[in-house]
């Protein structure tokens, strides 16, 4: 495991991990933390390096303003979160070799979807626990934070237990989504993995997520996996899914 730092969409030097395999196939992935998280999380983590250990290099990292990342969480968007994402295949492209699978845990998926026609060369795209909407965050908001967000631009909020400052340019640009245009223009391969149980993104995501999308496309259930596969098997399995499922589209991302 590697760590690496680069420069993100806002300005920021943003942290992060390379998770490389001993045996290399030429395959790389990227990887889309969940909603104010960081790429050290446990389903983060368990994930990558099963890839890994299976010939799939990840590189995980921090969005601005989170984790190990410089930056001011309040000054992002959904769309600085894209546009990290796109500055992280950009520094795979050239330290390594240009990403051709996008994977995203819960907002993360709703990132990944949106950047892949920005890396071109992107073949498959891999949900977990993804909001079909990017605008379904704003629920953890709580309606007293919405009102002062939009009244005075700025609020506290509570998620997860920890403080987050945020600002009503994250409210805007979340409502401003077109997700439907975005999944339907995607012409990527498509997995979408979901818990049914799940109780902070419901699995009618996942259905809404497929219908949208075009073939090919895949659906996976998660069984009795929670929202943050706090599991070690929940992430094992996820990485044996992937490693699995991606070959037959990774390797005509990257000519193998």
């Amino acid at each position: 495991m590697l760590r690496v730092e680069f420069t993100g969409a806002l300005g920021d030097r943003l942290a992060a991990r390379l998770d490389e395999p001993e045996d290399a196939n030429g395959v790389y992935a990227l990887f889309a933390h969940c909603f104010t998280c960081s790429k050290d999380i446990a389903a983060a983590s368990r994930i990558s390096r099963g890839l890994a250990e299976r010939g799939i290099g990840v590189l995980r990292f921090d969005f601005t303003g989170l984790g190990h990342s410089d930056g001011e969480f309040a000054n992002t968007s959904f769309s600085s979160n894209v546009g990290d994402l796109v500055a992280a295949a950009s520094w795979l492209r050239a330290e390594r070799q240009a990403p051709s699978l996008l994977i995203g845990h819960s907002l993360g998926g709703a990132a990944v979807l949106a950047a892949a026609n920005r890396v071109p060369e992107s073949a498959a795209v891999i949900t977990i626990g993804a909001p079909a909407d990017p605008a379904h965050v704003t629920h953890l908001f709580g309606q007293d934070a919405t009102r002062e967000l939009e009244e005075h631009g700025r609020a506290q909020v509570s998620i997860g237990g920890r403080p987050f400052s945020i600002g009503r340019g994250l409210l805007e640009d979340l409502r401003a989504q077109d997700p439907a245009k975005v999944i339907g223009d995607l012409n990527r391969a498509l997995l979408v993995m979901h818990g049914p149980g799940d109780g902070i993104v419901g699995i009618e995501n996942a259905a809404q997520l497929y219908q949208w999308a075009k073939h090919p496309k895949s659906f996976v259930s998660l069984d009795d996996a929670d929202h943050l596969l706090t599991r070690p098997q929940d992430g094992q399995f996820v990485a044996d899914l992937i490693a699995a499922w991606a070959p037959r589209y990774a390797s005509k991302g990257q000519g193998c």
